[in-house]
């Protein structure tokens, strides 16, 4: 007998709704401590990062939810291996795509973030020094006890240090992105995918962009206290998250977007190495999640769209039609296709 495990032939709202209320709902309850503190406090302060690392598991919480509890994708008797294909997590094909996706992926967020300082640059939105990296060297003099200061190497080597370290923080962040792409792009694109490819990747986009209002709202990478910051964020979400789920949908696996989006992460303060002393940085403008962002981001897309790679015939199914051939106790082997008498 043969199982296929087929993409899905219509979008599951229920399971698609049950997803969106358990990771936003989630995000929430895991960020309430720093609504319920105070942030100026230390005690604060010191649970902000872990409890947005710890946000970053709720996608993959609502995706086991709905793969487990609601049974999307339905498969046959090999239902590990059907949710597998499903997700994107596994089998790795097309294999010589994936892997240079995967590969692309690690650098391709830094180049598009150098792309969007430049921009910034250009706007004067902010000022470069890319001989003394004064700025940084600013920033180190006001975080660095001044005693520790002067045993450290010019801001230049540790500039450049800094740079040279980005693939394992790339690395390290895939730890945490894996469990929000394992909800964006592995599970939630695919169900939405029955819509179309534009639809889905924007869909997808804005729902990534509100699930993370519980740390935007209190000024997280904007400053902003209001739903500015939670615009600004889905705006940076729908156009990261194009290029994120592009990827996805031209290997069929997740594994490209969750290194790209540990590239972002790690490199999104890349323009605070760069800034020139006295420089003011505003986060809405220069940050790869800003306008800038959104400039450098759109032309890539403009490309993309222009060379074709958004087409559904470059799109490997997002769940792998292979049969599998189990035999049947009174089957016997030479019976198969394709079987030598």
């Amino acid at each position: 007998m043969t199982y296929p495990a087929a993409p899905l032939s219509r979008v599951p709202w229920g399971a698609v709704a049950l997803f969106t209320v358990l990771a936003l709902g989630l995000a929430w309850l895991i960020a309430l401590p720093l609504w319920l503190g105070d942030l100026s406090e230390p005690g604060t302060a010191a649970l902000f990062g872990p409890l947005v690392q710890a946000m970053m598991f709720t996608p993959l919480l609502a995706t086991l939810a709905v793969v487990f509890l609601l049974r999307v994708p339905r498969g046959g008797p090999d239902h590990r291996g059907a949710r597998l294909r499903f997700l994107g997590m596994w089998p790795l094909r097309p294999a010589k795509r994936v892997v240079w996706f995967t590969v692309g992926a690690m650098f391709a967020p830094i180049v598009v973030i150098a792309a969007s300082i430049a921009v910034a640059a250009a706007f004067g939105w902010v000022t470069l020094d890319l001989v003394h990296f004064s700025g940084f060297a600013e920033t180190l003099a006001a975080t660095v006890p001044e005693d520790a200061a002067a045993l450290l190497p010019p801001a230049g080597t540790i500039a450049l240090l800094q740079l040279l370290s980005l693939p394992f923080g790339v690395i390290f962040n895939c730890i945490f992105t894996f469990g929000e792409e394992l909800g964006w792009r592995g599970w939630l694109l695919p169900a939405l995918r029955p819509l179309g490819t534009w639809p889905a990747l924007v869909i997808s986009g804005v729902i990534w962009g509100l699930w993370h209002s519980p740390v935007i709202l209190l000024g997280y990478n904007f400053g902003l206290l209001d739903w500015r910051g939670v615009a600004l964020m889905t705006v940076a979400c729908v156009l990261w998250g194009i290029l994120l789920g592009w990827s996805r949908l031209r290997t069929g696996s997740v594994w490209p977007a969750v290194v790209g989006h540990a590239a972002l992460n790690a490199g999104a303060a890349l323009v605070v190495l760069v800034s020139a002393a006295g420089a003011e940085l505003d986060p809405v403008l220069v940050l790869p999640l800003g306008v800038a962002g959104w400039i450098a981001v759109a032309a890539v897309i403009v490309v993309l769209v222009l060379t074709g790679q958004f087409s559904e015939s470059r799109q490997p199914p997002l769940a792998d039609p292979r049969p599998r051939v189990i035999l049947a106790p009174h089957m016997p082997a030479a019976t198969l296709p394709g079987s030598e008498s």
